[in-house]
Order: C-alpha cells, then sequence, then structure tokens
C-alpha cells in the first residue's frame, strides 16, 4: 500500500461566509505542499455556528468545494456547515473526490446538547474506500466522546478517522485526550481539526496507530501536512499496539455482552440524572421536563 497526504487546516474563521478564505488557504496548501492529496477544515468552517446560515444541500456552496477539488485534483472534506433539509437543521459534513463529486455526506449523531439546541441527529455512519489507500471514516467533534462511534467505524475497517471539530471551551484539553486516546484504543490515525476565532481555540493534532502524538499545533493558523501510512494500522492491529495489546482481536473474541446497548436496558439510574439542559446557578431550582423523560422511554420500548 502507498502513503497518503493529508493536510488539516487550522485558520481563522468568522461568522457568515468563510468560502472565499477557504479556497485561499486551499490555493496556498497545494503551492507549498504539491504532494498533498487530502484537504480537510474544521467542523462548521464554511458559515460559521450560527443556524441561520444554514443552507440546504446540494447547493451553490457545495459546488464551489466540488470546483475546488476539482481545480486540484485532491479529495476535500469542508469541516462542516448547517444543512437545512426536510425542515430540520443537521450539521453536515461533504466528501468530495478529486473528480470534484460528492462521494457522501455525513450529519453528525451527536449535537453538542444542550448548547447546540435546534441541531437534529444523524443516524447512519459514512465510510468511503481511497483505491490503493484504505478505509476513511468521519466523526463530527463530540461524536468522538462516545466511543461506540469509533468502535463501530473501526469494525467496519476503517483505518483513518477525521474528526473536524469547533471547540472554543476550555475543555479543549479533554477533547484531545479523547482523540488520543481513540487512536490507541482503536488502533487508526486520528486527525483532530480545530478553527480559531468563530471556529474554535485552535489545538489541532494527528495521532498515530501506536498512540504516538504525529503533530500538535497551538492557537495560531497552520497547515498541517502529514503523510501517513494505512501498513501501520494493519500491522498494530495484526500483531499489537507497539507489539502489545491487539485490541481489536480481543473486541472481537470477548466472552462478555454489553446489555447497555438493548434498547430496553434501564436501571432507573440514567433517567435519576434529569434533563439534559443548561446548567443553572445553584440556587436556582433545576428543570422539569417530563416530556423529554417521556419521549426517550418512549424510544427504547
Amino acid at each position: 500500500m502507498k502513503p497518503f497526504a493529508i493536510a488539516g487546516i487550522q485558520m481563522h474563521l468568522n461568522h457568515g461566509s468563510n468560502i472565499e478564505a477557504m479556497r485561499q488557504r486551499i490555493d496556498l496548501t497545494m503551492h507549498l505542499y504539491p504532494w498533498v492529496q487530502m484537504v480537510m477544515f474544521s467542523e462548521l468552517a464554511v458559515y460559521g455556528p450560527l443556524l441561520q446560515h444554514a443552507q440546504p444541500l446540494p447547493g451553490t456552496s457545495e459546488a464551489t468545494f466540488q470546483e475546488m477539488a476539482r481545480q486540484h485534483k485532491i479529495w476535500l472534506v469542508n469541516g462542516s456547515m448547517y444543512e437545512r433539509r426536510e425542515g430540520a437543521i443537521y450539521n453536515t459534513t461533504s466528501i468530495i473526490n478529486p473528480e470534484g463529486e460528492i462521494v457522501g455526506r455525513y450529519r453528525k449523531m451527536f449535537p453538542f446538547l444542550p448548547l447546540e439546541q435546534g441541531v437534529q441527529p444523524g443516524n447512519e455512519f459514512f465510510t468511503w474506500d481511497i483505491e490503493g489507500v484504505g478505509k476513511f471514516g468521519i466523526l463530527n467533534c463530540y461524536d468522538i466522546w462516545f466511543p461506540e462511534t469509533a468502535r463501530q467505524l473501526t469494525a467496519m475497517g476503517v483505518e483513518v478517522i477525521l474528526h473536524p471539530v469547533m471547540t472554543h471551551t476550555i475543555d479543549r484539553d479533554v477533547d484531545i485526550a479523547i482523540s488520543h486516546a481513540t487512536s490507541a484504543m482503536m488502533q487508526c490515525y486520528v486527525f483532530d481539526v480545530n478553527g480559531l476565532g468563530a471556529g474554535g481555540n485552535g489545538q489541532s493534532c494527528v495521532f498515530d496507530p501506536a498512540g504516538r502524538a504525529l503533530h500538535r499545533t497551538d492557537n495560531s493558523e497552520q497547515i498541517i501536512p502529514i503523510e501517513i501510512d494505512l501498513e501501520q494500522v494493519r500491522r498494530s492491529r495484526e500483531r499489537g499496539i507497539r507489539g502489545l495489546g491487539q485490541m481489536a482481536k480481543s473486541f472481537r473474541d470477548r466472552p462478555a455482552d454489553f446489555p447497555v446497548y438493548q434498547r430496553n436496558f434501564d436501571t432507573g439510574y440514567l433517567d435519576s440524572l434529569g434533563v439534559l439542559a443548561t446548567p443553572r446557578r445553584v440556587d436556582e431550582p433545576a428543570p422539569t421536563n417530563v416530556t423529554t423523560l417521556q419521549m426517550r422511554r418512549s424510544m427504547v420500548k
């Protein structure tokens, strides 16, 4: 298998269209690093985090990225944008091939509630093969905090997880730790790309299938070109991470079932945590929303 070069773009983003600024970063990337084969951006890079900028897909914005991919003959992952679809809004990533074709769209499964109110969750994983290279998958920001998502992707054969994020908050260190741990537990590459300004507080990072950090940025604009070799993923999964733990095989051969994943599993504990809502001051009463609990219970019956 041949090596493959991916460039993550950590850039300053505004509320509103960032498309022309993204075009300039792509042009610069391909001028400086003409060997790059894929360019990826951070979550909500296209229009920023305001729902009012939600766009229909397919649409003119997506078509502009298709033209960029075709011009430079690269795979292009636009980070994501809010998509208006059938009366709902989704946080959607477009994956575009070097011919400028949309090979798929991934809709974020875990909107960052309660902050990402009004965004509907997706319910389908998306993976794709690059001939002669390997299998790729997408997890959008908060998705990776739920280990089931990365487990599902890697069980489907994914060897590189692209992880666009938009983290402005004081938990960025935890974000990074989870991405780092995912690379080791799932024995895969993880490209964790954050934005700046309206797009986040930076600190993008790339981890390899042995759980090693290949690069970590600060909070300045950076182009992150990394050449990867997916034979390292296969060797790690076959022989064990750093020649030791063979987690994929151990999980495959597990003697135990996990009843928590059954829809009707309920010890009463999860419901006791209350509704998913923005925290209040300690002297204010907790919000009560029986409807939310009833809805959740009805979904698992």
